[in-house]
């Protein structure tokens, strides 16, 4: 994270690298909490367009030095900023605020319930997600400049136990190798993934030494 501090070009673009890693949680939790496609899209761009402007990530160490942590809490205080000025406009505009038995109407009644926790799990889960993706996209960039992008995506199978995989004696057939010589490979896959993991997680948080306990949170929502 201590990349994106600055204003260097090179900071400029460690600091959208991190708002695109972002995006998809920040989305998430928006989209959870009740708000619609188009709407919870413009909030997500308002909000990193208002994070972008300030760069304060010197308050990130208040959240214990996790990007995670400070921009879900950045995001609630946007959101109740938002709702402030949105109430604001209205009164005034003269309208009066829509009466609480219009919200008892049976529309209302089918729309899905707004849930702070779990919107809280999905922006964990996107971020989980999204985290271990960027990892596994850097790692078929690497094999694919070693003209190994077949051999990558048979591996990828096996991070997996989904029905209809194919076994390493079938990959090893298909490349004409023994199924110790893929079981090497998908050993040597595995170390690099974890690697390049741990270099993503190292571009959210404060301190290297916060790169474990980030690591370890991750594995724990994947387990929830």
């Amino acid at each position: 994270m201590l990349e994106a501090q600055g204003d260097s070009p090179a900071a400029q673009e460690a600091l959208e690298k991190l708002c695109r890693t972002y995006w998809r949680p920040i989305y998430g939790f928006l989209r959870r909490q009740g708000f619609g496609q188009q709407e919870a899209e413009d909030l997500t761009q308002g909000f990193f367009a208002l994070f972008l402007e300030r760069r304060d990530l010197s308050a990130v160490r208040k959240e214990k030095g996790r990007l995670r942590s400070y921009l879900l809490s950045a995001l609630k205080h946007f959101l109740a900023d938002e709702r402030r000025r949105a109430m604001a406009i209205k009164r005034g505009k003269g309208e009066r605020l829509i009466p609480l038995e219009a919200l008892r109407s049976d529309e209302w009644m089918d729309m899905e319930p707004a849930d702070p926790l779990t919107a809280e799990r999905i922006y964990e889960r996107r971020w989980a997600a999204t985290v271990l993706d960027h990892a596994l996209n850097l790692l078929k960039d690497e094999y694919a400049a070693a003209a190994n992008a077949a051999l990558f995506d048979s591996l990828t199978q096996l991070l997996t136990d989904e029905p209809g995989a194919p076994s390493r004696a079938e990959i090893a057939a298909q490349f004409g190798m023994t199924e110790n010589a893929i079981a090497q490979a998908f050993h040597r896959f595995r170390q690099r993934y974890q690697k390049l993991l741990r270099q993503e997680i190292a571009h959210t948080v404060a301190t290297p030494g916060d790169v474990d306990d980030e690591l370890r949170q991750l594995i724990a929502v994947l387990r929830a």
